[in-house]
C-alpha cells in the first residue's frame, strides 16, 4: 500500500498471512496461520472456525521483487507450527514469532537453519515488539488483558518468565501491537476500537479510536518520511487509517 493508498499485489502467500517484517536480506518474511474461515455479522468481517484447507501455520520468505513465495519454517523440530500471527526482527538477523494457539514464542534465522522456543506459557499470545534499546520484547495476550515483556538476556534468548506491563481491569481482547520512539507499547484494542499506548512503566498515555466503530480494529504499524504517520488497520470493516502520531514511531530493524 503506497502512501497516497495505491495497491500494488507483490505476491500470492496462501492461508491467512498474518504480520510482515522486513529481513537482513531485503525479504518480507510472512506469519501465515494456515487460513481462517470468515463470516459478516451486521456489517462486520470477522473470523469464525479454522479454514477447510488450513494445513497449520507457517513463516514464508517473500522476494519483493519476483513475488516468489518460499516456506521457511512449519515446524520446530517435531512441534507444528498451528497458527503464526505476529514477527520482529532483532540487530542480528534473527526474528521472534508466535504461534497463538500454543501459547509459544520462537526464535529462528531467516536462512532456515535454526529454529528454537524463547518462551511458553503465555495465552494467545498476538502482538509482539522490540523496545528501542532492544531489552524488552513486549507481546498481547488477547484474551487476559494483559501485556507483558520478558528481558532479552542473549541473542534470540529471553528471561524465564514474562513480566507483566499492563492489566486491563476488564477483558480488552488485544490484538496486534507496534513501539514508537518514546518506547510506548501502540495496541490494538478490540473493544476499544482503536489504539491504547501504554508508557514502558505501565500507564495509559494515550488512546485513539477509529472514526467507524469496528470491534476487530487489529493493528498499527509506523512510516511517512518523519516515521510519524501510524497506519490503522480496521479488519472487520476492510479499511486502513492513516493518523500522525505524537512522536515518531520505532523504525523497525532491515526497514529502509
Amino acid at each position: 500500500v503506497s502512501p497516497h493508498g495505491t495497491l500494488t499485489v507483490v505476491g500470492r502467500c496462501g492461508g491467512g498471512p498474518n504480520r510482515a517484517a522486513i529481513g537482513p536480506d531485503g525479504h518480507a518474511y510472512v506469519c501465515n496461520d494456515g487460513g481462517l474461515g470468515f463470516t459478516t455479522i451486521e456489517g462486520i468481517r470477522q473470523p469464525f472456525e479454522l479454514a477447510a484447507d488450513n494445513k497449520g501455520g507457517s513463516i514464508q520468505r517473500v522476494d519483493l521483487a519476483s513475488g516468489t513465495v518460499e516456506t521457511v519454517y512449519t515446524h520446530c523440530g517435531d512441534t507444528p507450527i498451528l497458527s503464526g500471527n505476529d514477527i520482529v526482527f532483532d540487530t542480528h538477523g534473527g526474528f521472534y514469532f508466535n504461534d497463538t494457539v500454543a501459547g509459544i514464542v520462537y526464535y529462528g534465522l531467516p536462512d532456515g537453519s535454526s529454529i528454537r522456543v524463547a518462551a511458553t506459557g503465555v495465552q494467545i499470545p498476538n502482538g509482539l515488539g522490540l523496545s528501542p534499546d532492544q531489552d524488552r520484547l513486549y507481546a498481547s495476550e488477547t484474551y487476559t488483558g494483559r501485556i507483558v515483556f520478558w528481558d532479552v538476556v542473549g541473542v534470540g534468548s529471553l528471561s524465564d518468565s514474562p513480566v507483566e506491563l499492563y492489566s486491563a481491569e476488564r477483558r480488552h481482547d488485544w490484538d496486534g501491537l507496534a513501539i514508537d520512539s518514546e518506547g510506548n507499547v501502540c495496541a490494538a484494542d478490540l473493544q476499544e476500537s482503536g489504539i491504547t499506548v501504554i508508557s514502558p512503566e505501565g500507564r495509559v498515555v494515550g488512546k485513539v479510536t477509529v472514526p467507524e466503530h469496528d470491534p476487530f480494529v487489529t493493528n498499527i504499524c509506523f512510516g511517512g518520511a518523519d516515521m510519524r504517520t501510524a497506519f490503522i488497520t480496521s479488519s472487520g470493516l476492510g479499511r486502513l487509517y492513516t493518523t500522525e502520531w505524537h512522536c515518531p514511531g520505532l523504525r523497525l530493524n532491515y526497514n529502509a
